[in-house]
């Protein structure tokens, strides 16, 4: 099994540690391929090709399963069954695969076995994380949107903070439902919204902002 240092041509993905049955690993999606190496040793674990170019959105997990996306050339979607060791390209590891509405820059969201993924420009997706069933597919929001930052989930609800300063509340599950649009005016959401201790906190191009 390559090591993924000649295989893999770049990465702007954040990498991912879980542990599965007392092993802890890192995870890490790169171009055409994710790897998974030991937490300890740096000891490749796993690889599975697959991924398109530009990989940005880093992996989820649900415990079970890894989730890996890319969303330029050749966008993918694998949801990777973990345990196993080797060479997972092609295999029955891969429990299931999407190529439509995934994204480029947004990492997903994934919570009450349900991931929430979000494109560029603004579509959002929501999917049975088992099977890859989607509840709804590229749902546009009210308006054209244009979206770096990834949405956020809290108290049911997803957060979307666009690069037109407004911040779109999406109701979790399974029906799609737009429950707000709270604009900031002349502002530029480009960093991720943070959630903390009933407050959320929003960094725009010339300023932080709290709101309870």
């Amino acid at each position: 099994m390559a090591d993924g240092r000649t295989d893999a041509n770049t990465n702007w993905s954040g990498p991912v540690v879980i542990s599965y049955q007392g092993r802890k690993q890192v995870i890490v999606s790169a171009s055409k391929k994710v790897h998974a190496y030991d937490f300890e040793t740096g000891k490749p674990i796993w690889e599975c090709a697959g991924l398109g170019q530009n990989t940005i959105p880093s992996p989820v997990t649900d415990g079970s399963l890894v989730i890996v996306m890319s969303g330029f050339r050749n966008p993918n979607l694998l949801a990777i069954k973990l345990g196993r060791d080797g060479d997972l390209t092609g295999t029955d590891a891969i429990v299931w695969q999407n190529q439509r509405g995934n994204s480029y820059t947004p990492s997903p969201v994934l919570a009450d076995g349900k991931l929430y993924m979000l494109t560029d420009s603004g579509m959002l997706s929501c999917f049975d994380v088992k099977t890859g069933t989607a509840y709804y597919q590229q749902q546009r929001l009210p308006k054209p949107y244009n979206f770096k930052a990834s949405p956020v989930a809290a108290g049911g609800k997803l957060y979307l903070a666009s690069e037109e300063g407004d911040v779109i509340v999406v109701k979790m599950g399974e029906k799609f439902e737009v429950l707000a649009t709270n604009t900031l005016d002349g502002q530029f959401f480009v960093a991720t919204p943070a959630v903390i201790d009933g407050e959320i906190y929003l960094r725009g191009q010339n300023g932080l902002f709290a709101v309870r």
